[in-house]
């Protein structure tokens, strides 16, 4: 069976979402997704069940980059989409979810724990990381709790939420939004990766937005 076709029968319909919301994580198995081949020496691998609750992607924490990257493709939309998925930090002083996404022709991440473990941004926006420029914020995180991650593209502007904090609303218009220089740029179009940090990720989901909301993005 070819990916897009796999990709198109994992949708699972919730109540009072249009179009349906995509799994991108079977819960099992790796399906999808390869490791990104990050310098740093690490493993992932599939955990189900994990802690006794639905299974989860384990990234053990690398000598730098640990993660997975997406093999859709082209099965992917470039905008006008919404992707969440739930997070956990297991041990390790630095990002637990760094979530890569396309955003038009370009990429970006949303990093969430880094730089100490505190730090929350958008890496890059107009050649400057997550820890220098407008989407900068910090929130302190714990250890072995899940974190619901939540993001939204549209032509106009880059949303982001953790769990019902709105941290990111990043207006497009005349912005160039970019992936940062260096190993993290595998991660592309769509992945997951953590920095000297252990973590488990489950619950990846994706949906088109509807013609509602791609205008209440782009109205004034």
């Amino acid at each position: 069976m070819k990916p897009t076709l796999i990709f198109l029968l994992a949708a699972s319909v919730l109540p009072g979402a249009e179009p349906a919301w995509q799994s991108l994580f079977d819960g099992k198995t790796l399906a999808g997704w390869a490791e990104s081949g990050f310098e740093g020496v690490s493993s992932v691998k599939v955990e189900a069940p994990f802690r006794g609750g639905p299974g989860a992607i384990v990234i053990e924490a690398g000598t730098t980059l640990s993660g997975v990257t997406s093999t859709r493709g082209s099965a992917l939309p470039r905008t006008h989409y919404e992707i969440t998925l739930e997070a956990m930090r297991l041990a390790g002083g630095d990002f637990f979810c760094g979530l890569t996404f396309p955003v038009g022709k370009s990429a970006c991440s949303f990093i969430v724990g880094g730089w100490g473990g505190i730090l929350v941004g958008i890496s890059s926006v107009d050649y400057s990381d997550a820890s220098d420029n407008e989407t900068t914020k910090s929130r302190d995180f714990e250890d072995n709790r899940w974190y619901r991650i939540r993001v939204r593209v549209t032509d106009v502007k880059i949303e982001a939420w953790i769990d019902t904090e709105q941290m990111v609303e990043l207006e497009l218009k005349d912005r160039k939004v970019m992936m940062r220089p260096g190993d993290i740029e595998k991660s592309q179009p769509l992945g997951l990766a953590t920095f000297m940090t252990r973590a488990a990720i489950r619950d990846i989901r994706l949906r088109r937005l509807t013609p509602a909301e791609i205008a209440e993005a782009a109205a004034p």
